[in-house]
């Protein structure tokens, strides 16, 4: 016990050290983290962590996919629901597409682990995109979009996946016919949305009857990981389960009173919900990065072919471009319609991250070319973090959307 004690509050320091030199430096915090988790491993410190499916899915993204629900607000979504649906659903169906498409034909990849490779890598990470984004200081539609777009393709992108395997009959539960595919879909997306829904609402009500902000911020740490929990355990998305819960909570409780719905936190339960989450965030953030540079630096990518790996990374840029330029065209003479300056961001910034490779980490083992997932999901996710992390400040003063100027 003190030895794992020894080393959190390590991983503590080390983060702590690093957010000063990045804001020193005027560098992406998350950037730094990748790169300092990569010298832990060059140098052979042992983290005392490892990057795990479940570290990922149990303790990372409730959390962070709570807290930037949590600030969300439902009038602001609702007015930009319909492109931020389409971003998210058949943007990550085209994205998909693109890069199993392109491992088939330029790789030679079989179509199964082709296609789960492309679900996997259709999520723009939340945890990345929403950090660059703070790190960044945009503001206003620009955020809302790129945030509310990453929550939820990443729903969509792990739905997707599980559709995939059970198609290709690496789930126990998989069954044939198109009428399964739509059943397993309401199941999942539909049956987390309600978990969601239904843990936050609960919780709303619960907290509106203390006045103590200590049993208030309790309750939302119980919806933020009950939900995902429960969800996961009755076989719906815990992703989408947490984010409808931490949409609930924030307009309904935590961002403020609103009329006709019923009790709401106190003034000062709800300022200190919104530290507590922000805190709890800046931990889960530290400790994701530091372990993704961590086990980078662990990986033997030279043994795919630096050729391989070019291709897949350009892959991944050119399904995120079909995804985003696209949807946004079809929306161009529309209230809906989204500047190509915006388009270009949503592009670029769409950086892969942890629920890539808790995803590619949760392959069954005897799925075809397994190692080689893991190692292209590495590289492309490093290319995102590192290249696209240090570049995207650049991107978003040469597209005149920093913070000044992005409303």
């Amino acid at each position: 016990m003190d030895v794992l004690l020894f080393r959190a509050l390590g991983l503590l320091g080390l983060a702590i050290l690093v957010a000063l030199a990045a804001r020193r430096l005027r560098l992406p915090y998350t950037v730094g983290l990748v790169l300092a988790g990569a010298s832990l491993a060059l140098f052979r410190v042992d983290a005392g962590l490892a990057l795990t499916h479940d570290l990922i899915f149990d303790v990372i993204l409730p959390p962070l996919l709570f807290e930037a629900a949590l600030n969300i607000h439902w009038p602001e979504l609702r007015r930009d629901l319909v492109p931020v649906l389409a971003l998210s659903t058949f943007g990550v169906l085209l994205c998909a597409a693109v890069v199993a498409g392109g491992l088939v034909y330029g790789l030679g990849w079989q179509a199964e682990p082709a296609l789960a490779f492309g679900a996997l890598i259709a999520a723009t990470d939340p945890i990345a995109v929403i950090a660059l984004l703070r790190e960044s200081g945009v503001t206003g539609r620009l955020r809302l979009l790129i945030e509310a777009e990453s929550l939820l393709n990443d729903g969509a992108a792990a739905v997707l996946f599980t559709l995939i395997l059970a198609w290709a009959a690496h789930d126990p539960s998989a069954a044939n016919g198109p009428f399964a595919v739509v059943e397993a879909l309401v199941e999942i997306a539909g049956g987390g949305l309600v978990v969601g829904l239904g843990v936050g609402l609960g919780a709303v009500l619960v907290a509106g009857t203390s006045d103590d902000h200590l049993v208030e911020t309790a309750v939302t740490a119980v919806a933020a990981f009950g939900s995902f929990l429960v969800a996961e355990r009755v076989g719906a998305s815990g992703v989408l389960a947490t984010v409808a819960a931490g949409i609930v909570m924030g307009n309904l409780g935590v961002l403020g009173p609103r009329p006709g719905f019923g009790p709401a936190l106190t003034p000062h339960g709800r300022t200190f919900v919104l530290g507590f989450w922000e805190f709890a965030a800046f931990l889960a953030n530290s400790l994701v990065f530091l372990l993704i540079g961590s086990a980078m630096a662990t990986i033997d990518f030279a043994s795919e072919g630096w050729g391989a790996l070019a291709l897949a990374v350009l892959l991944g840029l050119a399904g995120r471009a079909v995804a985003v330029y696209p949807a946004c065209l079809a929306f161009a003479r529309t209230r809906w319609a989204v500047p190509l300056n915006q388009q270009h961001l949503l592009w670029w910034g769409g950086l892969r991250g942890a629920l890539a490779l808790a995803l590619a980490l949760a392959l069954p083992p005897n799925i075809p070319r397994r190692q080689d997932i893991l190692i292209v999901a590495f590289a492309i996710v490093a290319f995102s973090a590192i290249v696209q992390g240090l570049t995207a400040p650049f991107a978003l003063r040469a597209l005149g959307l920093d913070s000044s100027r992005a409303r």
